[in-house]
């Protein structure tokens, strides 16, 4: 046999054992994420709220409770959140949001939203339906419009 092939059966053979080890950790990963999801169903309650402002920000700047930035990994401090401020009840509470539901909380409203601790997992319109907001459409998407 040449080299060449020497060469290439063996980064074979290490793409396979790469493979199979990233199934098993993304199984893994994958049940992980089940069980937090579980817990946070498990606690989520039900809330009436005013959105005053909404932003992604990093976690430091974000006025979470300290408690929260210790918990959260080195690694992740430095990453921008969604971050929701909102008034429930007579209080006004910085909560983190669900990246999918972001999009869907209005500003300056009033919604009913699904909270598990700090953190919004659901948004209902209290007054109407949610829609996304229209992004607006680029140069070349209104000229193609044309």
């Amino acid at each position: 046999m040449s080299t060449l092939t020497i060469v290439l059966l063996v980064i074979l053979a290490i793409l396979i054992i790469a493979c199979i080890v990233l199934y098993f950790l993304g199984k893994k990963a994958e049940k992980r994420q089940a069980e937090q999801k579980e817990k946070l169903d498990a606690a989520a309650q039900t809330m009436s709220m005013l959105i005053i402002d909404k932003g992604r920000l990093r976690l430091k700047d974000a006025g979470l409770p300290q408690i929260v930035v210790d918990n959260t990994p080195k690694y992740l401090r430095r990453s921008k959140v969604p971050v929701v401020k909102a008034k429930v009840g007579p209080k006004v509470m910085i909560l983190m949001c669900d990246a999918e539901v972001f999009p869907l909380i209005p500003v300056k409203k009033e919604v009913k939203a699904t909270v598990s601790g700090i953190y919004i997992t659901a948004v209902k319109g209290l007054r109407g339906s949610l829609e996304a907001p229209q992004k607006k459409k680029g140069l070349l998407a209104r000229l193609r419009g044309k």
